[in-house]
């Protein structure tokens, strides 16, 4: 029996094709990852140049400061230190993108700028080693304390080397698995939703507009939740809509991949294109809302993705802004038939499975005008 969504979560069918196409293993790449050993201060000039990168994403820095200092106590004693990952994108040759090891990064930042914290938190607190064993003769240091009164520490944490595995994409010649790379390095002890990873790697201004969009109360009514979901699974169904409404035609499973592809094609889009994607998406939602009212993808207890995708697509290609008279009954009894439950509940990203419950959609809410 799955288990019931917790109460920031939304609640979609676990229908096990969809599952299988989420856990869809990745595509040949050919990638070059070499070894770079940077020093400290080296290190934390490159942060400060920006020119190590660390994408938007909701798990930002959340080490304690006791968990900061134990890492620089690490390096002074010269204990060994996990290395980070960096990806190198051929899109920008003058920066690398931080994959894993931000909480690493961060500290060091914060520790030799002397302040702990973001530069925008309201109240920074002075960096100085807190946790450490009450001997310990770095124990209330700053990073100004060490280069005044211990110079030799001073030098060998500035010189102490943190190893970085550069990874870098050779064929095809584009920065394609930079998904994959996160998704098997920077799980964690849970492994992430994939929209979360979108969020993550293909940050920009088609990202910043399926935030906007999922915060809209009539898209929230629709979806029977009113907060977003900490997993950002309503995001992505914004973003499996436009991509089966604009490239329905060349899809081609896994599901995964086809949004993957599509997202980073909109990664940067211009003011035009984000307005023509904001439009589409108000358009649909408000008819959904008006004309089938709340939770109309609802057909058992959660959410059902493809009923939506076949839906939404759907309406994308009307251009009359409503359904035919009769529609609403029409659609409820397709939703309810055994047979288009069984074209939404097993091999949903086949792409025959995606044309024929798409047309299925269109029969039931345009066959009368």
């Amino acid at each position: 029996m799955p288990t019931a969504a917790e109460p920031d979560e939304l609640d979609i069918d676990p229908v096990p094709s969809e599952i299988e196409d989420e856990e869809s293993s990745l595509p040949a790449f050919e990638i070059l990852t070499y070894p770079a050993d940077w020093t400290l201060e080296v290190l934390v000039d490159k942060w400060r140049k920006n020119q190590l990168k660390i994408p938007t994403f909701q798990r930002h820095f959340v080490w304690t400061r006791v968990q900061a200092s134990k890492l620089i106590e690490s390096f002074l004693l010269g204990l060994p230190v996990p290395a980070i990952f960096l990806f190198s994108s051929p899109s920008d040759e003058n920066s690398q993108l931080v994959v894993d090891g931000q909480q690493r990064l961060k500290s060091l930042a914060y520790f030799f700028e002397g302040y702990f914290g973001d530069e925008r938190a309201e109240r920074r607190q002075v960096f100085r080693l807190v946790g450490l064993h009450k001997k310990s003769p770095y124990l209330g240091k700053t990073y100004q304390d060490l280069q005044e009164t211990d110079p030799g520490a001073f030098n060998r944490l500035n010189d102490s080397v943190l190893r970085a595995f550069i990874i870098k994409q050779l064929d095809p010649a584009d920065d394609t698995s930079i998904y994959h790379v996160f998704e098997r390095l920077n799980t964690g002890g849970t492994s992430l939703h994939p929209q979360e990873i979108r969020n993550c790697i293909n940050y920009g201004s088609f990202n910043d507009l399926l935030n906007e969009l999922n915060v809209s109360p009539e898209w929230r009514d629709i979806l029977g939740k009113s907060e977003p979901d900490k997993r950002q699974r309503d995001m992505e169904l914004i973003l499996r809509f436009f991509a089966l409404a604009d490239e329905a035609r060349t899809y081609e499973p896994p599901m995964k991949e086809f949004l993957n592809t599509y997202m980073r094609k909109k990664q940067n889009a211009r003011p035009n294109e984000i307005d023509r994607l904001r439009t589409l998406f108000t358009t649909v939602t408000s008819t959904v809302h008006r004309e089938l009212g709340p939770k109309p993808f609802h057909l058992a207890s959660g959410l059902n993705a493809a009923a939506f995708d076949a839906t939404y697509s759907a309406l994308a290609t009307n251009r009359k802004g409503s359904i035919s008279p009769g529609a609403k009954v029409r659609f409820r009894r397709l939703m309810a038939s055994e047979g288009f439950r069984g074209m939404v509940r097993s091999n949903t990203t086949d792409r025959e499975a995606v044309r024929s419950r798409r047309n299925a959609v269109e029969t039931a809410l345009f066959s009368h005008f």
